[in-house]
This record gives C-alpha cells, structure tokens and sequence, in this order.
C-alpha cells in the first residue's frame, strides 16, 4: 500500500483513505479503456451496515476523478434524489439497492468493458473453465437475464435480490455489461480486472471456431478455491496499481 494512500492530510474530508483507494481504481480502470465515457459507478461502503456510501458524482470522466470530488450517500436517505447535486439516477438505483440490500457488498464496480459486455450479449452468458481465469469464476457468478432498459431502482432492487447468495460475487448483466463487488476497493477491482482478462481469453477462443478444452469439474473448482485463498493478491496488485500512480505524480488522491 502506498504511503500516500496511509497518512491522512488536514482540512480533508472524512473517509480520506477510502476515497484515495477509490479514485485510484477510477484512474487505473480509465487507463484499461475498461470506462464508458461518463457513464457507469464504482461505490464502497463506509459504515458498518453498508448503508453509507462513495460513489463518482454524475457524468464525471473516471479519469478525472480525485478522492475529494467523490459522493457521500445515504442509501437509507430517500431525499437522496432530490437535492442540487443529485447523482445519476441510475447509480442511485443501481447501487443505492445493493448497498441497501447487501451488506457483504462493501465495494460494487459497474463497467461495461468490451469482452464481459460481448459476453452479455450471448444467448448464453456462462463462461465455462477453459483457463486459470475462466476457472476463477467458475460457479461463482450469476446472469441476470431480465434487462429492461437503464437500471433505474427497479432493476436495482432486481439485481440486489440476485446477489443474496454470498457465493456469487460476479454479475454478468445480459444485454448490458458486468458487476462485481468485493471486501474492499482492492477486492474488486482485482475481481473486476480479471473477469475481463478471462471473459477476453473465452471470446477469442470461439473466434477461432475450434472445439474448446473446457477443465473438469473438480479441477475447476479447485482451481477458484486456490485463487480465491491466495494470499494478499489483491492487496499487493492494487497497491502496485496505487504506487505506479504515486510515482507518476497523479492527483488521483486529491
């Protein structure tokens, strides 16, 4: 972890680290091109119910985004939409319910990077164990079949439900893109980062139209299980990520 994202600055605003944490995986998924202009939202969790909430102000380039210009929200708060500087509703909807809903959910990432989008739009969107990648998730994710245009808070609530099974920590979202969420900002940007590798991996191994070496079973499981208790390889990635910033002179956590 960088030093800059440990030592806190006078005259901040509360929840300074996690803020920093959060507008580095803003800047390093820009750098991915893994954005969508400025549309889509990255929220974590601040309180101990999860209710509480930083989330990007609407229609704010991910790669201008600073650890001060974050969103504090209230997912309890129904007044949430009326004030001045509303967020977009969509964020609202989308991850105010889950916050709401699922307390497990400390950091959510909403992206519609290119090959988990392509991969939404097949018939279907399972994506069987062809690699260690691909085996990271398997069984571990769920497909949400019932896209009915933005997700404003009826969608939101639809996907919250669907996220009850603490076991499935990947969203892949038919017809619109991928969610993830995570322990932590480190979490799931490492979630997020590698479904998209994998999801890439799978979509060029059907472009080449040959039969696919998809792993057993019992070699797949094992293969997530492993991944999943490897120790601190979201942490260290994520600090690595935030140290590249550091050294650039990034004014991510600003």
């Amino acid at each position: 972890m960088s030093l800059l994202a440990l030592a806190p600055r006078p005259n901040e605003p509360d929840y300074w680290a996690e803020r920093a944490d959060l507008a580095a995986a803003f800047r390093w998924t820009a750098r991915l091109n893994m954005h969508e202009a400025v549309a889509n939202h990255f929220s974590l969790a601040v309180n101990e119910s999860g209710t509480k909430f930083l989330i990007n102000p609407n229609q704010r380039h991910f790669a201008l985004l600073t650890a001060s210009s974050l969103m504090l929200l209230d997912a309890e708060d129904p007044t949430t939409m009326e004030g001045e500087n509303a967020p977009d509703p969509t964020a609202w909807g989308l991850h105010g319910s889950i916050h709401r809903k699922c307390p497990n959910a400390r950091c959510v990432m909403h992206v519609h990077s290119i090959h988990a989008t392509v991969l939404a739009c097949l018939a279907d969107s399972e994506m069987p164990p062809i690699d260690q990648n691909t085996a990271m998730f398997y069984n571990r994710t769920v497909v949400d079949e019932s896209f009915s245009g933005l997700a404003f808070e009826e969608s939101g609530e639809r996907c919250a439900t669907m996220l009850a099974d603490t076991d499935k920590k990947v969203m892949i979202m038919g017809n619109h893109g991928l969610l993830v969420i995570g322990s932590s900002v480190a979490d799931a940007f490492n979630r997020m980062y590698y479904f998209e590798r994998a999801a890439e991996t799978y979509i060029r191994a059907l472009q080449t139209g040959k039969p696919l070496r998809v792993l057993p079973h019992s070699i797949a499981e094992k293969t997530a299980s492993e991944l999943e208790n490897y120790p601190d390889q979201s942490e260290r990635h994520f600090a690595e990520l935030k140290a590249i910033l550091d050294s650039e002179g990034s004014n991510y956590a600003d």
